[in-house]
């Protein structure tokens, strides 16, 4: 995610350091660095031009505390302004009313059916809203279909009428049947075309006239750049939306949009779509995407997703048996499965600061595990929870079973036990490593 952007920044910004003093010469020479950054991220000349002239004057008018380097300094003022530019802070979207309805708009090909699916998943999982979806999209084949499988990947009712070509219909009788099934919230697929057109404006417009949801989100394709701003302006001045949903974040992104499409049209960036999965959906929150850009991470958000899958009768469970040395295989494999629904790893490393920079041309698979799930795959479920008894034939038989060889099992088997004499110690000091280990 922004990993060009965040580089060139990173350079820009590298200007400063070790310098005694911020002067106009070298931060005109930051400055200008840090505007060819923007415009390479596709953001547009005047934007990256009006942000870079802020930094300036803030950089030149503050005094340069003794302990606070230059370029710490300056990397300060362009986390404020980023975070500034993006909106400053989160905001919530508005789910009150009974039910609550959400009409969703953008142009095809967008991510908004399966934004739609993802926002149902999670108003139910994190909000404990009881959601239906409703198949407002009548041009496109198959989008019906599809709104219909992902309804059924997150357990939520999707609410059709074949033969009926009249969205506005469709959506009215969905809001009633709602009404009437109890349920909190009514998410409303609605048709895009592949640009921006007076039949789909006219036809939006009447479904906001029409059914008064509580929010309209503006569904846009992060990696189409200015291009996406562009039509966010145009659905904004036709349909005033609330807010604007960035899809395929986790992609070959320049940035552009994330950067301005909140300076631009005026509202609030309220989610993005981080992966392909029901579960990569995130709060946008401008200050922790100011962390990402400027490579230090986004620990707050790890947390999140960390405490999502914590499951503490388990954690309980595995300290009891560290403690009296029963961590077995399947305690392990359960805590793979743990960390595989956090996210992508790539993007999880991303998010400890530095790890960016580091991981940056590394090609890190989410396939990691694959060949530690193959191994412990390959046990019997007595030496999956006895791990001491794994002598030298049941060793070849595994690592034949698995498709790896015994020096490759020796090593997880020297890697599990590592960990868990690590783990033990954490442990028995809790939550601390000792001295000796924090020392190395």
């Amino acid at each position: 995610m922004f990993e060009n952007l965040s580089s060139k920044i990173e350079k820009a910004l590298h200007t400063l350091k070790g310098k005694g003093s911020i002067t106009d010469i070298n931060v005109a020479e930051t400055v200008k660095e840090v505007r060819k950054a923007l415009l390479d991220a596709d953001v547009s000349y005047p934007i990256a031009k009006e942000f870079t002239d802020k930094v300036k004057a803030e950089a030149l008018g503050r005094n340069v505390i003794q302990s606070i380097e230059p370029g710490q300094l300056m990397v300060k003022i362009v986390h404020e302004k980023l975070t500034e530019l993006m909106g400053s802070e989160a905001v919530e979207i508005n789910i009150k009313g009974q039910p609550a309805i959400i009409l969703i708009a953008g142009l095809q090909g967008s991510g908004k059916t399966t934004f739609s699916a993802k926002l149902a998943n999670y108003l139910k999982t994190k909000k404990g809203k009881s959601v239906m979806l409703v198949a407002g999209d009548v041009y496109r084949p198959a989008a019906i279909s599809q709104l219909q499988t992902l309804g059924e990947q997150v357990q939520v009712p999707v609410y059709t009428e074949e033969g009926n070509k009249n969205p506005v219909e469709i959506a009215q009788h969905a809001i009633n049947e709602a009404k009437g099934r109890g349920y909190n919230v009514v998410i409303v697929d609605t048709a895009g075309r592949l640009a921006v057109d007076e039949e789909m404006m006219n036809e939006i417009a009447a479904l906001k006239r029409e059914l008064q949801p509580q929010e309209t989100l503006f569904v846009v394709d992060s990696m189409t750049g200015q291009d996406a701003v562009n039509t966010a302006k145009a659905f904004n001045d036709r349909i005033d939306f609330d807010g604007v949903v960035l899809t395929k974040l986790d992609g070959d992104t320049r940035g552009g949009a994330a950067l301005t499409i909140r300076y631009t049209v005026e509202k609030p960036i309220k989610f993005v779509g981080i992966g392909e999965k029901m579960d990569a959906l995130d709060v946008f929150h401008p200050d922790r995407m100011a962390n990402r850009i400027l490579g230090m991470g986004d620990v707050v958000s790890l947390v999140e997703r960390a405490q999502e899958q914590y499951d503490e009768m388990e954690a309980r469970k595995i300290q009891k048996k560290l403690m009296h040395n029963e961590y077995n295989f399947d305690d392990f494999l359960s805590q793979i499965a743990q960390i595989k629904k956090m996210g992508s790893m790539k993007d999880l490393l991303g998010m400890i600061p530095g790890m960016s920079k580091l991981t940056k041309d590394v090609e890190i698979s989410d396939d990691a595990f694959k060949p530690i799930e193959a191994m412990i795959g390959s046990m019997t479920p007595y030496e999956r929870q006895n791990p001491s008894c794994l002598n030298g034939s049941r060793k070849q038989r595994i690592a034949n079973g698995s498709g790896h060889t015994l020096q490759e099992l020796n090593r997880f088997l020297k890697q599990f036990d590592d960990t868990r004499k690590m783990m033990k110690m954490v442990s028995k000091n809790g939550g601390k490593l000792p001295m000796k280990q924090r020392r190395r």
